[in-house]
């Protein structure tokens, strides 16, 4: 091969390789600052969600922003195991009281909190099959990962 042709060639594989490398730091953004996807599944958000899963958007300039709202459907980094991102429904802001059930299978006892500064109130949708802010308590406002917008 004479040099001209080891240059085309180099310059074609800077091109190739530069072109892959912006194509990933895009991914890499706007999946940190932008959109990102999950699958939800169990039984914790029944009827919304399906038990055998569901692929979900979420955006997370929201919750960067501070925009979330009571209701949403919002994707949590779990206090309880770090490694998982959870998917739950926001019920309280920081300064509302909330009255929950305890232990909805076993009483009806009822327990009222007030949710401290930086945190937020998550509960499952289905009460009977969910691991959530019953049971850890507030959550720190900074696990919050996005907010559902599509599925």
């Amino acid at each position: 091969m004479s040099f001209q042709q080891w240059s085309a060639l180099l310059k074609e594989g800077f091109n190739a390789t530069s072109f892959v490398a912006t194509y990933l730091c895009f991914l890499h953004v706007t999946n940190t600052y932008l959109f990102t996807h999950a699958w939800v599944y169990g039984p914790s958000m029944l009827p919304t969600f399906s038990v055998t899963g569901n692929l979900v958007l979420a955006e997370r300039v929201s919750t960067r922003l501070g925009k979330v709202g009571r209701g949403d459907v919002v994707l949590i980094r779990s206090p309880q195991n770090p490694r998982k991102v959870v998917t739950k429904r926001l019920v309280g802001m920081e300064g509302d009281t909330i009255t929950y059930v305890v232990d909805p299978k076993n009483s009806d006892r009822r327990e009222t909190i007030v949710v401290p500064k930086g945190h937020v109130w998550i509960e499952g949708d289905n009460i009977y099959a969910t691991s959530d802010s019953r049971k850890f308590g507030p959550v720190p406002y900074g696990l919050l990962h996005g907010r559902v917008f599509c599925k």
